[in-house]
């Protein structure tokens, strides 16, 4: 059965066929270790020409996605080699129906972060910094719910606190992972309920840092995502419960 490709070519032709397939590849419909249809295959369904097919091909390879192996073909490489913190994959990965799974990788690695990202902000933030996490936070207050406002406010909130690490590092990883930071606050910020229950959390972050206090800062963001993943595993657990009602 002809697969349906998605109508969303973005400026570059090479970098739509890569998003076709990229999603293809992290929603399962091309499996870890299968060989993809040959270039003239795809280059026919897809309308599109070699070249841009072997520049996508490149791309997706450079990602950890794809590997060319001589005299059999293009195969698709075991997920633990695919590039998760490219803020591509990681888009791919939201928009093809994230699992609970996933989800809870992705917290893992926040828990593993953001609590001693917390601590250290209270022992290396500047005034400026520290002023910079209440302004995101109150933004956080102030936004309408339900909207971009409110996530954007949210990611501003987080990145904020790792630059006031002053840790290079850390910073550099809070960018590449914004993109995944963005898929889960669309998620468990999708009621409005839920959002304004997670401001209490987020200003108890705000004021440990503020106070100068390192584990008072930490139990406050290990706290605030743990509340936050149970939210976003609810909220996917409820879109996958109307899906099916829907099918």
């Amino acid at each position: 059965m002809a697969i349906q490709a998605r109508d969303k070519r973005p400026r570059s032709v090479h970098a739509w066929v890569a998003y076709e397939l990229g999603t293809r590849i992290v929603s399962g419909v091309y499996a870890p270790g299968e060989y993809i249809p040959n270039e003239a295959t795809i280059g026919e369904e897809l309308k599109v020409s070699r070249t841009a097919l072997r520049e996508a091909f490149k791309l997706l390879t450079a990602k950890g996605l794809l590997e060319s192996r001589p005299k059999l073909g293009t195969r698709v490489r075991p997920k633990e080699s695919w590039n998760m913190f490219d803020s591509d994959v990681l888009k791919w990965c939201f928009e093809s129906q994230p699992s609970p799974e996933f989800l809870r990788a992705l917290f893992e690695v926040r828990e593993v972060i953001e609590p001693s990202a917390a601590a250290i902000a209270a022992q290396r933030a500047s005034e400026e910094q520290i002023a910079a996490i209440e302004k995101a936070y109150n933004a956080m207050t102030e936004a309408e719910t339900e909207t971009e406002d409110h996530i954007l406010a949210d990611i501003d909130f987080h990145m904020a606190i790792l630059r006031a690490t002053n840790n290079e590092f850390m910073v550099s990883l809070g960018e590449s992972i914004k993109t995944a930071l963005t898929g889960l606050f669309r998620i468990s910020s999708s009621q409005e309920s839920e959002y304004v229950g997670s401001l209490p959390g987020h200003k108890a972050v705000y004021l440990g840092i503020r106070d100068r206090d390192p584990e008072r800062a930490r139990f406050e963001m290990k706290s605030l995502l743990s509340k936050s993943v149970r939210g976003a595993l609810e909220s996917l657990g409820q879109e996958n419960q109307n899906m099916d009602v829907a099918v």
